[in-house]
């Protein structure tokens, strides 16, 4: 998972979509009363505590301290612990492990697969979303081309946005079944009006920015804007160009 500082309250307040759009993945998860369930990457607990209202035994993980701080702020009686998805492990096997919006943060993505395969019971279901092959690429492109130009230096984002083909393989290498999975477009509205790109980056984007001086980043920042304003700047709101990966595993045995 990435080393970013969370803003919770930016994250709350502006990007409420993340976990908005997951309800529709706690539907193709649904959780039954007495299930075990592990929320990877639960965020400030939202979802989590979706799941945990139909009955379910939800444990949730994150591995940012801030996250973690306001989930358990938000629903004191849910159980949420730190924890880096790429190596994690728990004494009692789940029932299913559920991911909204993590898995590409992994770009090792490997090592939080074997985690997956360890964690979940023999026939135990995967169910995610995460950004796919395509995902932000005109946000990213910008971003990666006006560093270039200003610093010139070609920076890495840092997120793994695979296929489902390339994803399939991984799972499958490491015992887990791909039983239906979905490559589409997501174009999804941005808060504030003419900042909403600039608080997207802010929130998601902190890796591309982090060796820039505060003047060299509002120049890029600029530039992205003008870059991408004739794509995705549409009757006063911003709108990423988000690709998602939604699929359903199981682990075979």
């Amino acid at each position: 998972m990435p080393d970013n500082t969370w803003d919770t309250d930016l994250y709350e307040q502006k990007h409420a979509f993340v976990s908005e759009f997951g309800k529709g993945l706690v539907a193709l998860l649904d959780p039954q009363a007495g299930e075990r369930i592990l929320d990877l990457g639960c965020g400030t607990g939202h979802l989590a505590s979706e799941i945990a209202e139909r009955g379910a035994h939800v444990v949730g993980i994150d591995s940012s301290p801030a996250m973690i701080e306001a989930a358990r702020e938000a629903y004191p009686n849910l159980a949420f612990q730190v924890m880096d998805a790429q190596n994690f492990s728990f004494t009692e096997p789940f029932d299913a492990i559920f991911s909204n919006a993590a898995l590409h943060w992994i770009n090792e993505p490997e090592n939080v697969v074997q985690c997956i395969a360890t964690a979940l019971k023999p026939g135990g279901r995967l169910v995610a979303e995460f950004g796919g092959k395509g995902n932000v690429t005109t946000i990213l492109t910008a971003a990666q081309e006006a560093i270039e130009e200003i610093e010139g230096d070609w920076v890495e984002s840092g997120w793994y946005f695979p296929s489902i083909g390339e994803y399939a393989s991984l799972l499958e290498k490491n015992g887990i079944e791909a039983r239906s999975a979905l490559l589409y477009d997501r174009p999804t509205r941005l808060e504030d009006g003419e900042q909403g790109l600039r608080n997207w980056l802010r929130m998601f984007g902190e890796r591309l920015f982090e060796d820039l001086d505060d003047d060299i980043k509002e120049r890029v920042l600029e530039q992205v804007e003008e870059r991408t304003h004739p794509k995705l700047f549409k009757d006063g709101y911003w709108f990423a160009d988000y690709r998602r990966i939604r699929l359903v595993a199981h682990k075979i045995g």
